[in-house]
């Protein structure tokens, strides 16, 4: 998803051309609840984990590109003048402007999206599907098994805890700057 998403919303973000031939197709398929496209994932790939990887990663695909598509294109015109008037590469400003810039972007699409990527898991693990926590926790409702069945919501809900926390942790890590940049400006 993510070596999809960035080139594309980075190219969106910073070339017009490409931001006019792509943009009507992402307004259209922005929209699209993407848990439709649910059958024909599990007639192209089967059933088993890969249908379902495949459906949150296109969920998090059209997300991630608007995104960066936008923070690509907020980039201030000052900041873009400084590394110009350096001499910097493209690639150089990719490296030293762009993705610094967007990166804390990302990360808070990432944890904002953490919710609809759980909800898609638990509706591709209740469809077709014989595994999975989805799968548990409408087995045990329909078994009237009530304990096991909150055991397994409190397990998703551990899930998106972890996984929110991880999100942090490597915001933190990656985007120290950004942190330290946030805090100074409060004082």
């Amino acid at each position: 998803m993510f070596f999809f998403a960035i080139p594309t919303g980075l190219l969106m973000g910073w070339n017009k051309k490409i931001d006019l031939l792509l943009s009507p197709l992402l307004y259209v398929l922005y929209p699209i609840p993407k848990v439709v496209f649910l059958p024909i994932i599990l007639v192209l790939f089967g059933l088993g984990d890969v249908p379902k990887i495949m459906l949150i990663a296109f969920v998090l695909y059209f997300q991630l590109v608007v995104v960066i598509r936008d923070a690509a294109k907020g980039i201030p015109y000052a900041q873009k003048q400084v590394i110009q008037s350096l001499n910097a590469t493209k690639l150089q400003t990719l490296c030293h402007l762009t993705l610094p810039y967007c990166l804390p972007s990302v990360m808070t699409s990432l944890r904002a999206s953490l919710g609809t990527a759980l909800a898609i898991l638990f509706i591709a693990e209740t469809f077709a599907s014989f595994s999975g926590l989805g799968y548990y926790i409408l087995n045990r409702m329909d078994s009237r098994d009530y304990l096991a069945m909150y055991a397994g919501v409190i397990g998703l809900a551990l899930l998106g805890g972890g996984l929110y926390a991880l999100i942090n942790i490597v915001e933190n890590t990656i985007c120290r700057w950004y942190k330290l940049m946030a805090d100074s400006s409060s004082n």
